[in-house]
């Protein structure tokens, strides 16, 4: 095991390319009277696709942290235990991280 590198091994998951396809295809056939609301959609998509993952991790995070009843900072001990017990699948580490991003989201 010499020589391992442990990883974040947490990724964000979107789909705002195929909504943003289906997005388009209904401006391309839309009336006059639904053309505004599709065109703001979209510009929501744009801005919310325009995120970094490490904000959409963050959030993510802090969203599991603080329903853990944890309310102290979101890089505490006492939160990355709250999103390990949460989340029983994430390792120290990608707890750890994910608890960083979420702090990063808190102080913001």
């Amino acid at each position: 095991m010499f020589g391992t590198k442990r990883e974040l091994m947490v990724i964000a998951l979107r789909d705002t390319d195929v909504v943003a396809a289906e997005l388009r295809e209904a401006l391309a056939t839309a009336d006059e009277r639904e053309r505004p609301g599709l065109e703001r959609a979209a510009e929501l998509l744009a801005r919310a696709a325009a995120v970094p993952d490490a904000e959409v991790r963050g959030r993510w995070a802090l969203r599991r942290i603080t329903d853990a009843g944890c309310t102290g900072p979101a890089d505490s001990v006492q939160a990355v235990k709250a999103l390990r017990r949460a989340e029983p699948g994430l390792s120290l580490v990608s707890a750890v991280q994910l608890s960083k991003e979420a702090a990063a989201i808190q102080a913001a």
